[in-house]
C-alpha cells in the first residue's frame, strides 16, 4: 500500500499538458539544448494525398537521430580507444623500468623473456640475433640466434623496422617450441650501434589479432631502442 501511495505523490508532482505547452512556448529553443530527446519523442507523420503535399518533419528527425547515434557511437568509440591506449602506455612503462633494472645480457634477456609477457600482454618475447654470435655457451633464456639475412627477411626488407602478423602461425625461429601456440606476433628491430649483431624482438599472442596491420608502433619502437640502448652497453663493457 505505501508503495501506491508513493506512486500517486509523484503523479500528482507531476506536471499537466497545459504546463508543460506553456513551458515549451516559453522556451522554443529547448529542442535545441536537449536533442537526445528526438530519440523518444514521437512525432505526427502526416501525408495529404488530396493535395499531394507531404510533411518532411518525420524524415528530418529520423536523419537527426541517425546523425545523433552515430556521434555517440563516434565519442564512445574515441573514449574506448583512449583508454586502451592509456593503458598500453602504462604497461610499455612499466616494462621499460623491469629492462633498465637490468646489469648485463643475462638479465636483459630474462626480463625480456619473463616480465614482458606480463606487462605486454603477450605469451613469448624473445630477443633474436644474426651473427656474429655475441655468447658463448648455452643460451640465456630469452635469445635465440638467427641467421645472416633473417633480420630482412622476417621484416619483410631492409627499409622495415616492424612486421605485425594477424592470424599467424609463430616462427620457430623466433618462438621455438613454443611456436605452434602463437596465432599472432610482432616483429621489431632492435635499434642498436656497431657494437651489436642486427636483431629483434619477437612478441607472440595465442590470440589472433592481437597485433594487425594498421596497429600503432610507436610504443613497440619506443620499447627497442631501451632494449637497443641497454645492450650497446652491456656489449660495450
Amino acid at each position: 500500500m505505501a508503495r501506491k501511495r508513493d506512486d500517486a505523490v509523484i503523479i500528482d508532482t507531476l506536471p499537466s499538458e497545459d504546463q508543460v505547452i506553456a513551458y515549451l512556448r516559453r522556451n522554443t529553443d529547448f529542442l535545441f539544448r536537449h536533442p537526445e530527446l528526438l530519440l523518444v519523442l514521437s512525432p505526427p507523420s502526416r501525408w495529404t494525398s488530396a493535395d499531394g503535399i507531404v510533411d518532411m518533419q518525420v524524415f528530418i528527425i529520423d536523419r537527426l537521430r541517425d546523425e545523433l547515434e552515430q556521434v555517440k557511437g563516434a565519442a564512445e568509440h574515441i573514449i574506448h580507444t583512449s583508454r586502451s591506449n592509456l593503458s598500453t602506455q602504462s604497461r610499455t612503462h612499466q616494462a621499460v623500468v623491469a629492462l633498465l633494472e637490468a646489469t648485463d645480457v643475462a638479465s636483459l634477456a630474462r626480463a625480456v623473456a619473463e616480465d614482458l609477457p606480463q606487462f605486454l600482454d603477450v605469451d613469448i618475447a624473445n630477443l633474436c640475433f644474426e651473427p656474429p654470435h655475441f655468447i658463448k655457451g648455452e643460451l640465456p633464456l630469452g635469445i635465440r640466434w638467427l641467421a645472416a639475412a633473417d633480420v630482412d627477411r622476417l621484416l619483410g626488407g631492409a627499409d622495415r623496422d616492424c612486421a605485425l602478423n594477424d592470424e599467424m602461425p609463430g616462427d620457430p625461429l623466433l618462438f621455438g617450441d613454443g611456436s605452434s601456440l602463437i596465432q599472432s606476433s610482432a616483429i621489431v628491430r632492435l635499434m642498436t650501434d656497431d657494437v651489436c649483431p642486427l636483431g629483434v624482438i619477437a612478441l607472440g599472442s595465442r590470440h589472433g589479432r592481437t597485433f594487425h596491420t594498421g596497429q600503432g608502433t610507436e610504443l613497440l619502437s619506443f620499447l627497442a631502442h631501451v632494449i637497443g640502448a641497454c645492450l650497446s652497453r652491456f656489449l660495450k663493457v
